[in-house]
């Protein structure tokens, strides 16, 4: 399963406020080729498609699709907004590398 913590849920609801308001409209998470450490972190706003997982965090629908799941299971999104480090950081458990900016890995 895919979490967000508290922190990261409240954004994203602060974030999608701000978006033409649409029926279920969610985040979607994503996993695609390239990046330094060959596959990269998505995110974006978008509606469920068929066979999407979903995830409900707070009346936040969080939208994974099949391929996706595959790299995303256990995976925690978080945000923080600190003097030292500002926005989401995804932690992976299942990644071997990590490109320095966090937002690449390899499995």
């Amino acid at each position: 399963m895919t979490t967000l913590t508290p922190a990261a849920v409240e954004e994203v609801k602060r974030m999608i406020a701000k978006e033409e308001p649409r029926e279920g409209l969610g985040l979607r998470l994503s996993v695609k080729g390239g990046g330094c450490s060959g596959l990269s972190y998505a995110m974006n706003y978008d509606l469920k498609k068929d066979g999407d997982h979903q995830y409900d965090f707070e009346s936040l629908a969080v939208y994974v699709d099949p391929k996706s799941h595959l790299y995303l299971k256990g995976v925690t999104l978080d945000y923080s907004d600190t003097l030292q480090q500002k926005g989401f950081q995804f932690v992976n458990p299942n990644a071997n590398k990590t490109c320095g900016c966090g937002e690449s890995f390899s499995i």
